[in-house]
């Protein structure tokens, strides 16, 4: 795998982000949402690095299944989140790529009626929009890459690496036949 993003890049890039939102929400309670389940790690630091009082909270929403690359038909289960209703609500995400998840997402949260809503990404994947939208919060911009680790998967694997990395084409390989090898024992 190709390092894009080192343990420490990471850090400093969400510590960055962390001090964007706290001066923009300075003097008011917060309600975190992050949208499970690539935005675990990054909401987890967020929410140690943000200096407000805060609730936090999840959400379910996808478009992407398995190995899957291509993006499918979007599911939301807000079941899991908190009322924000008359709340300052900030939607967490990992990856900002066509654009299709997060705008969905945040046309579905507002018919909860927050106070206000904004969106936090980790990261925006350049080239890649199909929506006309830009993320309030955006830590990095990376190039039209394969990305894992810091919470994104691929095959839901890889969410633990402490760092982002690309994954190629052998990476890729050696994955399936690792994975084949396992079902088989």
């Amino acid at each position: 795998m190709k390092t894009l993003l080192s343990k420490e890049e990471l850090h400093d890039g969400v510590t960055r982000m962390a001090d964007e939102i706290s001066k923009c929400y300075e003097n008011r309670q917060l309600t975190i949402v992050g949208l499970l389940t690539g935005s675990v790690v990054l909401m987890a630091d967020l929410i140690r690095m943000i200096d407000l009082p805060m609730r936090v909270g999840v959400l379910q929403a996808s478009s992407y299944r398995g190995a899957t690359t291509t993006r499918g038909e979007l599911v939301i289960n807000s079941e899991l989140m908190l009322d924000i209703s008359g709340r300052d609500v900030l939607l967490v995400d990992d990856i900002f790529d066509t654009g299709h998840t997060l705008v969905r997402t945040l046309e579905k949260m507002r018919d909860f009626g927050p106070t206000s809503i904004k969106s936090a990404v980790l990261l925006r994947k350049n080239g890649r929009q199909e929506i006309e939208f830009t993320p309030d919060f955006v830590a990095f911009d990376i190039p039209d890459e394969f990305v894992v680790g810091y919470g994104l998967d691929y095959e839901d694997m890889y969410r633990n690496l402490p760092f982002l990395a690309a994954l190629e084409p052998a990476d890729i390989a050696r994955h399936k036949e690792v994975m084949a090898a396992a079902t088989q024992l």
